[in-house]
């Protein structure tokens, strides 16, 4: 399994969101995040007194996936998300050793298929 990290601007986030749906990822957490960087363009950047500099308002999307599923998820995330101006954001793929659930306490990691392997979703 890997965890799927997608920093993206905020208005992006709609049409990856439904992309994600479409291929069967219906459990994904989105996170407000403030993304620091030279990697922002100038006119999207707000100042803030609460961290002393500049930064722009993006989401972080986290999902699970199978081995298998990844590179579907990242092509869909870097289609939908790509607006080809500096600042676009970026994709970090890490592995899982294991997942429980807080319910029942049961291991998910050598039966949770991960959440890009649901079947495909018409809207």
């Amino acid at each position: 399994m890997k965890l799927i990290k997608a920093y993206i601007r905020e208005f992006m986030a709609a049409k990856v969101i439904h992309a994600l749906e479409d291929i069967g990822a219906p459990r994904l957490t989105v996170i407000d995040v403030k993304a620091l960087g030279d990697e922002i363009a100038p006119e999207k950047l707000d100042i803030s007194a609460e961290i002393e500099s500049t930064y722009t308002a993006m989401l972080k999307l986290e999902l699970v996936c199978s081995d298998r599923s990844v590179d579907e998820a990242v092509k869909v995330i870097k289609k939908n998300a790509r607006t080809n101006k500096k600042g676009d954001g970026i994709i970090v793929i890490s592995p899982i050793e294991e997942a429980i659930s807080i319910r029942t306490g049961a291991v998910l990691s050598k039966k949770f298929h991960g959440a890009c392997d649901g079947k495909e979703r018409k809207r």
